[in-house]
């Protein structure tokens, strides 16, 4: 199915969201159809179509030779409505990768009202039977997301609630009682290894078990076809390269602190470097829409959002619980399935991780 089909969809999601934002005054005049063609490198029915979209919301109003408005439709909320306006944008992006791989509408619908389904149960169960929860909180993960939604197939009468908080923020909610399972990739600078360092200054004295999920490509996310001729971390002090950043504590964030450190590349002299992000896909949406020009990310963002990718690590991901924690029953059969077949088709499926010692069990 062809892309451009579905484009006119993400270029007006962009035009909304700059409306909502305020970029766009009321009465202020649009880019010209052969503008906007150009900057998206899309047909002039393409472009045409997505201005159509937002006349059909009520949000433009388009004259023959006199170009396209904003009509001035001013929410009576405009938080309420800027939020709204992020959440249609993340949806119609996740859309277009969905239509665009050969899915109908229709099929698509079903799948989103059975999933809605799913987490209304998940919901409903977490306050009656609180004691069957199990609490997640950690680095934000597509294959942690996946399994929070399918916890009751995995284990018995269990289900999982995610808290995507970062990895750093992730163990002190473990340390602090507030979290079953710590989902994180800690990067030690000294040792060169992942998460084992930090649990003796969290955990002081206890026996902590680490239990690997995958291993995950992680590298640089840039546009199609790369237009800054972005290759390593030295191009990040370029003037011309924008950047866009992961929150601190994150495990990427850490990564990135330690890759600059070592190349001595001082972070004040990175365009965007405080531009900071919660997850990897709003890396790969604010490269996605032009905002920025290159940020470090999962490989598996990249593709979801069809961006260039170079490599630049393998990192370990683990699942980090105490140690009667792990002898539970729904921690038993939860490391069972990370070995099963069933796992690694899964993974493979989301793209950019490795099979790498899936379901391996590492003590503190």
């Amino acid at each position: 199915m062809d892309e451009e089909k579905y484009q006119y969809i993400q270029i007006a999601a962009s035009i909304r969201r700059d409306i909502y934002n305020g970029l766009y005054k009321t009465g202020d005049l649009l880019p010209s159809l052969r503008s906007l063609s150009e900057t998206w490198h899309c047909t002039l029915g393409t472009a045409q179509r997505a201005y159509q979209k937002l006349a059909d919301e009520g949000l433009v109003t388009s004259h023959i030779g006199k170009g396209t408005r904003v009509l001035g439709v001013v929410p009576v909320q405009p938080m309420d409505s800027l939020r709204r306006a992020s959440l249609v944008n993340l949806a119609e992006k996740f859309l277009i990768e969905i239509l665009t791989s050969g899915y109908t509408p229709a099929e698509v619908e079903d799948a989103f009202r059975a999933a809605l389904e799913r987490w209304r149960t998940v919901s409903r169960s977490q306050i009656i039977v609180n004691q069957q929860v199990i609490r997640f909180a950690g680095s934000h993960d597509p294959m942690v997301a996946w399994i929070a939604t399918h916890f009751t197939d995995i284990t018995t009468s269990y289900d999982l609630n995610i808290n995507f908080s970062g990895s750093l923020a992730g163990l002190m909610a473990l340390a602090d009682g507030k979290a079953d399972i710590a989902g994180s990739h800690l990067w030690d600078r000294e040792t060169e290894t992942y998460n084992t360092p930090v649990l003796k200054s969290l955990f002081p004295g206890e026996k902590m078990v680490l239990i690997t999920m995958a291993h995950r490509r992680i590298g640089w996310l840039l546009g199609q076809g790369n237009p800054k001729n972005f290759h390593s971390i030295h191009d990040l002090t370029r003037p011309d390269i924008h950047f866009v950043n992961r929150h601190a504590g994150s495990g990427t964030r850490v990564f990135l602190d330690a890759l600059l450190n070592k190349n001595q590349i001082d972070p004040a002299l990175i365009h965007g470097y405080n531009n900071q992000k919660t997850n990897h896909a709003e890396i790969a949406l604010e490269i996605s829409e032009g905002k920025a020009d290159v940020g470090l990310g999962l490989e598996a963002a990249a593709k979801a959002y069809n961006l260039e990718f170079i490599f630049e690590n393998l990192e370990c991901y683990d699942l980090i619980v105490r140690e009667k924690t792990f002898y539970t029953k729904p921690m038993q059969e939860l490391v069972a399935w990370l070995k099963t077949e069933q796992f690694l088709q899964i993974l493979n499926s989301l793209g950019g991780y490795e099979c790498k010692n899936c379901g391996e069990v590492r003590w503190s």
